[in-house]
């Protein structure tokens, strides 16, 4: 089940066909169903995924080298948002990965918009839908660790009006709500 949106979103750039409404589909959501990671926001299929994010490197005169490559996999077949030094572990002999390695693929990610970092689990989780702006806001629950992304498009905008016009220019944020998911309030 798909909880998150690109809410109509077209044109370049990567793109998923799971397509919901916003935060009506969450209050709806089976309370059961539980999201560690950014899940609803990550692409069906990996693979693609990735053909589709090295093209979107390319435009943007990047590369997405053998090391993002793996880093970028590692976070969407993650179950959880990743600590960079789990990330370490798990590259499986790529070249000589040390942490400023892992660190410097996590900053590019972000920086071409396929990932993003929960500051307060200093942890990272891959975006699959990087083709348009966008900031992040995080549901993470106190009891499960679990994180999940909403697509808060009326607080974006809400957002952007009032650091607008306290005269501040916004590039991107990350919002995180703290509480307690609808699988362990239920």
């Amino acid at each position: 089940m798909s909880l998150l949106a690109i809410s109509g979103h077209s044109g370049q750039g990567l793109e998923f066909s799971r397509k919901t409404s916003d935060i009506t589909v969450m209050a709806q959501a089976d309370p059961h169903m539980h999201v560690h990671a950014n899940r609803p926001c990550s692409p069906q299929d990996v693979d693609d995924f990735l053909e589709q994010a090295e093209a979107l490197a390319v435009r943007k005169g990047q590369r997405l080298t053998k090391i993002r490559r793996k880093v970028l996999r590692l976070l969407l077949e993650s179950q959880e948002p990743s600590k960079a030094y789990d990330l370490l572990a798990n590259l499986d002999g790529e070249g000589s990965a040390k942490p400023p390695t892992v660190y410097r693929a996590l900053d590019f990610l972000q920086e071409v918009g396929l990932a993003h970092k929960i500051e307060s689990l200093n942890a990272y989780v891959a975006c699959g839908h990087a083709s348009h702006k966008h900031s992040a806001v995080f549901l993470i629950c106190d009891e499960c660790g679990g994180a999940e992304e909403l697509h808060a498009i009326s607080t974006t905008d809400a957002l952007k009006a009032e650091t607008e016009a306290a005269g501040f220019h916004m590039r991107h944020a990350v919002i995180e709500v703290r509480g307690v998911c609808r699988a362990c309030a239920g």
